[in-house]
C-alpha cells in the first residue's frame, strides 16, 4: 500500500518535478566547474523531496540525497560473505572510505572480516529488517549478491526460488521506495542450450534450464522493468566464472577453476568434475570487482543498456592444467565427471561478446590466463606461508 500511495502521489507532483528539473539544469549550466554537482546528481535529490517515504528515517531525520551523498555513497552489500562480497567491499572501502561500505549476511563473519569494516546481519527475505537497515544507515547504493548458485540450486529448487526470486522482489521494491542505485549480478547461466555459444551476444535467445539461470533472467527483466516503469537506477553485469584465491567456492559449475589451484599447491593432484575439453568464460576477481565499480560509477546517460556482458578469457580444464604445469610440472589431474554440472556447462556460453560494455563505459579486462595462473599461485603460496607462521 505504501508503494502504491507513493506512485499515486508522484503522479500528482509530476508537473512540478519536470519544471523544477528544467530549472535545475539551467542553473547548473551557469555554475561551470565551480560546482561539484551535475544536473544528474541534483535531479535524484529532487526526486527524493517529492516523496516523504524517501526522506524520513524512523527517527524522523531527513535523508534526501545530496551532492555529498553522491560523491561518497553509503553502500550495502547483501550476501557479503560469498565469493565476491568481501573483495568488492575492500575495493569500495578504498574508494569511498571504510565506514561507507556495509557488508551484510545471515552468517557470522570470520574475525578478520568483522574487524575490517562495518558488518550487520541482514536477511533479504525479511523485508522489514532490510528496510530498517537501509533507512537507518542512509544507504544510497545497494549491491545484491545474495543468491543460491547453479549446482546447489538444482539440488534445492525451493530454496533457490525463495532466495533468488522472492529475495530479489524485496530488493527491487525497497530500492525503488528509497531511490537507491542497485546492482544485481547476472551470469553466463542466464543463457541456455539454444543461445549462440561462441561468442554469446548481449541480446539473444536465453531460455536457461537451471533454476539459477531462470532466476537470473527473471532478475534482468524485472530490473529493466522497474527501471522503465518506476525510474529505478538498476544496473547488471553478466559475470563469467569468477576465480579468487581468498574465498571458497559456493556451489557453482565453474568452481573447478578455483579448486584446482588449491589442490595443485596442497597435494599436487586434482580430480575435475567436468570433461577436459569443456570451454567456459572465466575472469579473475580483481577484474570482476573493478568492472562492478566502473559500471556503478558510470553516468546514467552513457548506459545504453541496463544489463551487460563482460568477458576476459575462456579456457578448458585441460588448458588450465597445462598453464599451471608450467609452474608446477608435477600437477596430476584426473577426471570424474559430474553429470549434473557437465550438463549445465554444456548449455552455457563458451565466450561472452562484450563490445557494448567496452564501448559504453570503457570496460577492459587486465588478466588473461598466464596472469591468472601466476597471480593465483602467488596468493595461495603467500597465504599458506602466513598460516604456517601462526
Amino acid at each position: 500500500m505504501l508503494f502504491e500511495r507513493r506512485q499515486s502521489y508522484l503522479s500528482y507532483t509530476g508537473a512540478f518535478t519536470m519544471l523544477a528539473m528544467q530549472l535545475l539544469r539551467g542553473a547548473v549550466k551557469h555554475l561551470g566547474s565551480r560546482s561539484p554537482c551535475s544536473a544528474e546528481q541534483l535531479i535524484p535529490a529532487l526526486r527524493g523531496v517529492s516523496s516523504s517515504s524517501q526522506q524520513l528515517s524512523v527517527s524522523g531525520r531527513n535523508h534526501a540525497s545530496s551532492c555529498a551523498d553522491n560523491d561518497n555513497p553509503k553502500i550495502l552489500i547483501t550476501g557479503g560473505l560469498g565469493q565476491l562480497g568481501v573483495g568488492l567491499a575492500q575495493l569500495l572501502r578504498r574508494r569511498f572510505g571504510k565506514n561507507n561500505v556495509i557488508l551484510s549476511d545471515i552468517r557470522k563473519p570470520p574475525s578478520h572480516i568483522y574487524h575490517s569494516g562495518p558488518f550487520i546481519f541482514s536477511d533479504i527475505l525479511d523485508s522489514k529488517n532490510l528496510r530498517e537497515l537501509i533507512v537507518n544507515n542512509n544507504i544510497s547504493w545497494l549491491v545484491h549478491y545474495s543468491a543460491v548458485l547453479s549446482a546447489v540450486g538444482e539440488n534445492n529448487v525451493a530454496l533457490a526460488k525463495e532466495v533468488n526470486i522472492t529475495g530479489l522482489h524485496n530488493i527491487l521494491d525497497i530500492a525503488t521506495e528509497h531511490g537507491l542505485r542497485v546492482f544485481v549480478p547476472s551470469t553466463i547461466g542466464a543463457f541456455g542450450p539454444s543461445s549462440p555459444r561462441d561468442p554469446t551476444p548481449d541480446l539473444c535467445v536465453q531460455r536457461p534450464r537451471t533454476i539459477y539461470g531462470v532466476s537470473k533472467v527473471h532478475a534482468e527483466l524485472m530490473g529493466e522493468y522497474y527501471h522503465h516503469r518506476y525510474g529505478l537506477d538498476f544496473r547488471c553485469l553478466r559475470y563469467p566464472g569468477i576465480i579468487s584465491a581468498d574465498s571458497q567456492p559456493g556451489g557453482g559449475t565453474t568452481d573447478y577453476a578455483v579448486q584446482i589451484f588449491h589442490a595443485a599447491v596442497k597435494s599436487g593432484h586434482f580430480e575435475c568434475n567436468l570433461h577436459s575439453d569443456t570451454r567456459l568464460p572465466m575472469m579473475y576477481i580483481d577484474d570482476c570487482v573493478r568492472a562492478t565499480l566502473e559500471l556503478m560509477e558510470a553516468p546514467a546517460d552513457t548506459l545504453v543498456s541496463r544489463t551487460y556482458n563482460i568477458n576476459a578469457m575462456s579456457f578448458t580444464p585441460q588448458e588450465l592444467t597445462q598453464e599451471i604445469q608450467k609452474v608446477l610440472p608435477d600437477l596430476r589431474v584426473t577426471y570424474n565427471v559430474d553429470p549434473v554440472r557437465q550438463a549445465i556447462a554444456e548449455g552455457w556460453p563458451m565466450a561472452l561478446e562484450d563490445s557494448a560494455a567496452r564501448r559504453d563505459w570503457g570496460w577492459k579486462h587486465e588478466y588473461d590466463l598466464p596472469e591468472l595462473v601466476q597471480t593465483m599461485l602467488t596468493h595461495i603460496n603467500l597465504g599458506n606461508q602466513v598460516a604456517q607462521a601462526y
